[in-house]
């Protein structure tokens, strides 16, 4: 049984073409199931899948005149979607040609092209850009925003953490993930009263939703395994993203340095490459490449503009776990089941509170 088809925005990314249709391939090689719709220069797609006759024949390609450069601004991106790569693979989700849309260009452009086109679920008011990260424990975590929302409300950050504990489920297996917000400390005292407002309204309904919520994480315990979604505002958590990608090439690039400043840090390396092999894997972003809009009204997913062919894999390997486990759908469940949509600005736990008061 074949999935729905997955709309690759061809001419995305760095490399763009060659890249995306070798991903592309890699993906169908492991997963025969895979279908696709390849969208922009027919000319230019058609010459790459020569060398992929498998792909080819599990895949329809789409003309698109027009491309969206990482220098378009999101208002310029959604003026030409009707003719770009980018736009026209969003489009296919939402007229049903496609279940899913995978793209590795402008960030922001495809932000806003989605939930134009797509709309966000009914109790969503802004999707949220969520990503996998590596951790110390025995799964990677999600954390969200990543970007797309730059200033958020208590309201916002509970319907983020919602989506983001029915994503951990479908990629962990967790039956309760634990979840988080990114504070400066731990102490109920701490943080913006948007974040203790969020705080109170997230422990008032996790009794209601398969996740536990026990306040705030600070930034240097991400990693730790400690947590298995870490909720907060785009600007932060973009922030944040940056700051642990930034430390991982550190960390690779301090090694690769000083297993080259000796003959006998050379014969080191040889001893401890087992070792070293390991970690580079760990801190590879293509081994964690596929951020997620989630929120939307269908399946839209980001692969890092930088990402080689396995990391593009990853990305549509990411879409087709999302239609295979109808993650809109219970995102949809959870937010019917506690009302998120209904949250009033002190939050239900507040109102409880003033209730009883009285």
């Amino acid at each position: 049984m074949s999935l729905p088809r997955i709309a690759i925005d061809a001419m995305g990314g760095d490399v763009g073409v060659r890249v995306m249709i070798e991903g592309a391939a890699l993906a169908r090689r492991r997963h025969e199931r895979f279908q696709f719709l390849l969208v922009g220069d027919e000319e230019r797609i058609n010459a790459a899948l020569e060398l992929h006759p498998n792909l080819r024949a599990a895949s329809e390609v789409v003309h698109a005149p027009d491309v969206i450069s990482g220098e378009d601004k999101p208002s310029q991106a959604l003026r030409r979607a009707k003719t770009t790569s980018m736009g026209m693979a969003v489009d296919a989700v939402k007229q049903g040609a496609a279940g899913a849309a995978v793209s590795a260009g402008n960030t922001g452009a495809l932000m806003a092209i989605a939930k134009l086109s797509l709309r966000t679920l009914p109790g969503i008011d802004r999707p949220a850009l969520a990503a996998l990260l590596p951790t110390l424990g025995d799964n990677d975590l999600v954390m969200l925003d990543l970007g797309a929302n730059t200033e958020c409300d208590a309201r916002n950050l509970v319907q983020f953490a919602i989506m983001g504990a029915a994503y951990s489920r479908i990629v962990t297996g967790l039956e309760a993930p634990r979840v988080r917000l990114l504070n400066i400390g731990t102490e109920e005292i701490k943080g913006t009263d948007t974040l203790r407002i969020a705080a109170n309204e997230l422990k008032a309904a996790s009794a209601e939703l398969a996740m536990s919520f026990e306040n705030f994480i600070e930034a240097d315990k991400i990693n730790r395994g400690e947590v298995d979604v870490v909720v907060t505002d785009g600007f932060s958590g973009n922030i944040a993203l940056k700051a642990v990608e930034g430390t991982a090439r550190f960390v690779a690039d301090l090694l690769r340095r000083s297993f080259a400043s000796s003959l006998r840090s050379k014969i080191g390396f040889l001893i401890s490459r087992p070792a070293t092999e390991l970690l580079k894997h760990h801190l590879d972003p293509n081994n964690h490449n596929g951020a997620v809009f989630l929120g939307l009204n269908g399946v839209v997913v980001k692969s890092h503009g930088s990402a080689n062919a396995l990391g593009v894999a990853n990305a549509v390997a990411v879409a087709a776990r999302l239609l295979e486990e109808n993650l809109t759908q219970r995102i949809g469940t959870d937010l019917a089941r506690v009302g998120a949509d209904n949250l009033r600005p002190g939050g239900r736990a507040a109102a409880a509170k003033s209730e009883g008061s009285e």
